[in-house]
Parts: structure tokens; C-alpha cells; sequence
């Protein structure tokens, strides 16, 4: 039987479903996949299974008739030699070879649209575990715990996210497989019931095997899903971060990490391919063994007088044909089952990670400035911190880089304080809706990304003019590049601003913040990848551009500290 996810080659005619399987733009028909704490990989997994009923259901139809179509083949035959052969009838000869004729155009039409209908059904369920991986790591309550690496979430959400969604093969391959045993048993049952009791006794005991012996490739799986995921974490950060590694001269230390953690992974999946290779090739001998024996019974009845020779023929060919559905359970059961389990696990590490702020109220702030408040602050890295910042106010914040990430997560209500309260307008964040607080109280990271598309779809907003982006570019002082932009403001900047440099990513990601004019603007880092003498024009452009609204500036660059308020360190120095 052909890999079921074998590709489309050239020259292969495209696949033309029913109008009654789905219009070209209808959402995906796919159950919904719920997930809660309770919810196990092996739960997830049978979920997944059973989840693009509309496709698999009618896949399963098709290859029940391909199998039973491959089932026929040797009943037609061993019928045509003792009925038409041996007899010598014509006529008998020319209707078991039409019956035959459209027995091979039924198998042949199940197989080719069963499959491909079915690996629609895989499509669409991965499409929508992708879906909530995506949703989930992107939540705007942000998350709380470890996600670890962006490269391992990446890993997640595509390789693990596939591996899982092949698990719906199981609802229509080994559907047909088992219609093919079934009729197997049936015919040599009614041939035989010597033959028959044979396979009814040997299936069983094949299947609890291959149960069995799917732990140790299963776990091996798992070893291997988490060092290759470990390796993609390590090669995305460090290709995201390589200016900075440059800068630190610390290539070869990075370097040598990653050949470190390739190797480990490179170590783990060839285990894990032996491991599935020795399952595999252990089961298909026990397959073949069974069906040989089976095979020898026939011969031995058949030398009896027994059987007839178009019986036996027919056993022969039951027997052969009956090794494909049996070895494909091997295969299906184990190394597909053994390895969705794996990568149910990891993907549930993501889906079921709590959110990270406090659930928010419904209420909105007040249009215009407002004070904020900080009293008792405590996370982690922060110990009763108390900050209050008056409207208008620019206020600059020295911490160390834990302490600045975690306090600009609480204000952005990302992320819920072990103690203390943070108010604005006298009001908890809390009490405020999410979406409506964020546009009140705007916090920039200290990397803030960009979008694929041009420099003014990364700035304006729906009512931004091109007057009010080139302002916001020439506030955060990136003039220069408007000016060396082959298109200007319709220039396109890559995904993440890849075509850009690191400074020029910050400078936009400033215009970006400072063209939506929030009442309070929290800032962190924001001109680490600039030279000191940029740093310096940003920070007299920024006092200006935010003149009439609040501005905390988390940061250790002098510039910005000199153009604030007043200071305060967190690192034992007050201003």
C-alpha cells in the first residue's frame, strides 16, 4: 500500500471532490478539539482521530470497498477455475473475467479517492491544532510558566502539530483493514472452519503484541520529539539573536552549543528510527510467520482431497493479501499511534498553559490622562515596590532586566503580581476590559515585533494619516529611513522587519508606539540597538513627541534617563 500522505507529482491528475464534499469557500468542517486541565495525550489524541468526521467517515467507506475489492480478487479467481476452467465453459470464463474487470475499477476508484478524501480530513484537523497551538501562545492575557524557546514553540506547532494530525489515519485506513479481515475470516471460514478459526484465534493475539510493543517506541518518540524541538529552539534564537551574539564576540560559545544540542538530536532520532525500524520489521515477521502457517494448513488440507484447487488457490491469495492489512495495523497501531502520543504530549505542554494575567472586568478608562499607582508591588525578581506617576509625567526606571520584563508584563495585564496593586485613573487594572486598558496604558517589550508588510501598515493606525506616521518616524528620529526607503512609506520591511536593520526595527517599533498617543506610554529598552548618537536625538524628539501624556522609561541609557522627571533605580542608586 502507498504512504498515505505521498504527495501530488507532476503529471498525477488533481484530485475533483463532489460538490456535496465541501464549497471552495466554506470554513473547514472540523469538530471541535476541546482541551481543558483534564485532558490527557491520549484523550487529545483520540479526539483528533475522530475529529473531520465529514471527511474520514466517507474515506472509510471508500477503502472498506478497496479492501473488500483487493479481498474478491482471489474469490473471483479460485471461483472461475473450478466453475469456468476446469469445466471448460465459455460463457462462465467471460462473466468471472467482466467480474473481475469492474472488481479491479472498484478497488482501484476506492483506493485513489479514499485516500486522498481522507488526507483532506488530516489536513483540516492540523490546520485547526495549529489554530489553537497559535491562539494559545498568542493570547493577549499572555501566558503564565515556561514556553520555552520561540524555536520550540515553532517546533510544536508545526512538526509535533503534524505528527498528531496524522493520528486521524486511524479512523479510515485500518477501517478497511479490519472490513478486509473480517471478509478474509469469512470466505475461509465457509471454505474451512479449520482456516477459519486460525485467524480468528491468531488476529487477537497479533494486535495485543503490537499494543504491547509500542511502549518502548512511544517513549523513545518522546525522547526524540524533545531534543529535536530543543535543536530548533537553539538554531531559531540564535539566528534571531546573532547581531547581539556578535556584538557579545561569543559566536563560538553559541556555536558550540547548538552542535551540541544537534547532536543530541541527531543521536535521539536515529534511536528512535531503530527503535521504529526494529518494531516494524519485528511485527511484519510475526505477520508473516502467521500467515505462512496459515498458508501451510491449506497446502496440507488441500493434498487431503479437501480442498479444491480453485479453494486452494483461493486460500493462497487470502493469505497474501490477508499479510497487507495485518502489517498495516503493525505500522498504524504502533508507530503512528506510538509517535501522535508523543507529540500529544508536547502539544498539550502549550495548550494547557494558564493564562498569565487575572481575569479582567468589563470596565473602561476614563478618556484622557490619568495617574498611575504602585503600591507593594511584588514578582519574583521585584520585592514591595511603590511607584506613582502623575499625568504628564516622564519618568525614567532603572531595574535589572528581570525585574524591568516582569513590571512591564503586570502593567500591560499580561501577568498577575505575587502582591501589591497597580491602579490607573484610582482604579485596579483589573476592574478594566483587557483591549480597553491597553489602549489607555500602552506597554512597549523590549522587543517589539514587526509584521510582514509595509513601513506604514506597521505604524498608522485606522485613522493615521501619512502626515501622522512620517511625525511618529521622525519623532522616534527614523527620517533617514524614508529617505534611503526605495518605496518610502510603501517599502516593504520582511517578516519581523527582516529587511531592516536591528535599529531600524526599533525606530519603527517607537513610530509605531508613539502614532497611537496613549495617555501613559511604558517603554522598555527601546533604543539598545542604536548608536549613542541617534540614542541622543531620540531622546530630546521623545520628550516632545510625548509632551501632555505620562512616559516611563525602563532603561539604562543615559540619554533617556536625562530627559525624564526624575529617575528611580531599583539597583540601590535613587535620583
Amino acid at each position: 500500500m502507498p504512504h498515505p500522505a505521498t504527495p501530488r507529482t507532476e503529471g498525477q491528475p488533481r484530485l475533483r471532490l463532489p460538490r456535496w464534499f465541501q464549497a471552495p469557500d466554506e470554513p473547514i468542517p472540523v469538530r471541535p478539539l476541546r482541551v481543558d486541565q483534564g485532558t490527557t495525550a491520549r484523550r487529545l489524541t483520540l479526539r483528533v482521530i475522530g475529529g473531520a468526521p465529514k471527511y474520514t467517515v466517507p474515506a472509510a467507506a471508500l477503502l472498506i470497498g478497496h479492501q473488500v475489492g483487493e479481498v474478491l480478487v482471489p474469490v473471483i479467481m479460485g471461483f472461475a477455475i473450478d466453475q469456468a476452467v476446469a469445466t471448460g465453459d465459455p460463457v462462465r470464463l467471460a462473466l468471472c473475467l467482466a467480474l473481475l474487470a469492474a472488481d479491479f475499477a472498484m478497488l482501484s476508484f476506492s483506493y485513489r479517492f479514499g485516500s486522498r478524501v481522507g488526507m483532506l480530513g488530516v489536513e483540516a484537523i492540523q490546520h485547526r491544532l495549529r489554530t489553537l497551538v497559535a491562539d494559545r501562545l498568542l493570547d493577549p492575557a499572555g501566558v503564565k510558566g515556561r514556553t520555552g524557546l520561540p524555536g520550540v514553540s515553532l517546533s510544536i506547532a508545526s512538526s509535533d502539530v503534524n505528527v498528531l494530525a496524522r493520528a486521524a489515519i486511524l479512523s479510515y485506513y485500518p477501517v478497511g483493514e479490519l472490513a478486509a479481515i473480517i471478509l478474509c475470516t469469512t470466505v475461509l471460514m465457509t471454505i474451512s472452519w479449520q482456516l477459519g478459526l486460525i485467524v480468528l484465534l491468531g488476529v487477537p493475539i497479533l494486535l495485543l503484541l503490537m499494543d504491547r510493543a509500542g511502549g518502548p517506541l512511544r517513549r523513545r518518540s518522546e525522547r526524540q520529539s524533545a531534543l529535536a524541538a530543543a535543536a530548533s529552539g537553539k538554531a531559531a534564537d540564535l539566528i534571531a539573536g546573532y547581531r547581539v551574539i556578535s556584538g557579545l564576540g561569543a559566536q563560538d560559545t553559541a556555536a558550540g552549543r547548538y552542535r551540541r544540542s544537534s547532536r543530541e538530536a541527531l543521536g535521539g532520532s536515529l534511536h528512535a528510527a531503530g527503535a521504529q525500524g526494529l518494531y516494524t520489521g519485528s511485527m511484519s515477521l510475526a505477520t508473516g510467520l502467521f500467515v505462512a502457517g496459515l498458508a501451510l494448513v491449506a497446502g496440507l488440507r488441500a493434498w487431503n482431497g479437501d480442498l479444491t484447487v480453485g479453494q486452494l488457490i483461493t486460500v493462497v491469495g487470502l493469505a497474501q493479501i490477508i499479510l497487507g492489512p495485518l502489517g498495516s495495523f503493525a505500522t498504524n497501531f504502533g508507530a503512528i499511534l506510538a509517535t501522535a502520543l508523543a507529540s500529544a504530549d508536547r502539544v498539550l505542554s502549550i495548550l494547557q498553559l494558564p493564562p498569565g494575567a487575572a481575569p479582567h472586568g468589563d470596565a473602561r478608562p476614563e478618556p484622557g490622562e490619568g495617574k498611575l499607582g504602585v503600591t507593594g508591588l511584588t514578582t519574583a525578581s521585584l520585592t514591595a515596590l511603590d511607584l506613582d506617576i502623575a499625568p504628564g509625567e516622564c519618568v525614567g526606571l532603572r531595574a535589572h532586566p528581570g525585574a524591568a520584563a516582569e513590571l512591564a508584563a503586570v502593567l500591560s495585564g499580561a501577568a498577575e503580581p505575587d502582591a501589591g496593586t497597580v491602579t490607573w485613573q484610582d482604579r485596579p487594572l483589573a476592574d478594566y476590559d483587557l483591549e480597553a486598558l491597553r489602549a489607555a496604558v500602552l506597554v512597549v517589550p523590549h522587543y517589539a515585533a514587526l509584521f510582514d508588510g509595509t513601513i506604514r501598515d506597521n505604524v498608522a493606525l485606522d485613522d493615521t494619516t501619512d502626515a501622522d506616521v512620517e511625525a511618529a518616524i521622525a519623532a522616534a528620529d527614523g527620517a533617514e529611513i524614508l529617505e534611503t526607503a526605495p518605496e518610502g512609506l510603501d517599502t516593504q520591511v520582511g517578516d519581523d522587519g527582516l529587511r531592516l536593520s536591528g535599529g531600524q526595527r526599533q525606530r519603527i517599533a517607537l513610530a509605531r508606539a508613539l502614532a497611537q498617543r496613549p495617555p501613559l506610554l511604558v517603554l522598555q529598552d527601546p533604543t539598545t540597538a542604536v548608536d549613542s548618537v541617534t540614542e541622543s536625538r531620540i531622546a530630546e524628539r521623545l520628550r516632545e513627541a510625548r509632551r501632555g501624556g505620562s512616559t516611563l522609561l525602563i532603561t539604562d541609557a543615559p540619554a533617556l534617563l536625562a530627559v525624564c522627571d526624575r529617575v528611580v533605580d531599583l539597583r540601590g542608586t535613587h535620583e
